[in-house]
């Protein structure tokens, strides 16, 4: 049993900046990849950014250079920072953590419960 805790998120004026975190909980588990997505209203969920275990990174293109994606692995933890906002990026930011069960091979996805980030004008 895992749970996805996400906090973080609000709202920021155009031109600032939010920390979001994400934290698993449970036990007899490892993770392998972890990323953070975003649906708006009205569209499908994208990727924004994934990181594996040992800290290799995929970005979003268009996202290069705003926004910055780490984690702590003896904390359990997947964190984005995103600087320069706009209006654009208001969207539900969900956290996703690849759990391997302990004496396990296979993964499992796993989904936080989402937070709002809402950017104004």
């Amino acid at each position: 049993q895992v749970q996805l805790v996400e906090s973080g998120g609000g709202l920021v004026q155009a031109g600032g900046s939010l920390r979001l975190s994400c934290a698993a909980s449970g036990s007899r588990f490892s993770i392998n990849d972890m990323g953070w997505y975003r649906q708006a209203p009205g569209k499908q969920r994208e990727l924004v950014a994934r990181i594996t275990s040992g800290g290799s990174i995929r970005y979003v293109e268009s996202l290069k250079g705003r926004f910055t994606i780490s984690r702590d692995n003896a904390k359990s933890t997947v964190y984005l920072q995103m600087n320069s906002l706009k209006p654009e990026d208001t969207a539900v930011y969900y956290c996703l953590a690849e759990i391997r069960p302990a004496a396990s091979w296979r993964t499992y996805d796993y989904w936080g419960q989402g937070t709002q980030v809402t950017v104004s004008s």
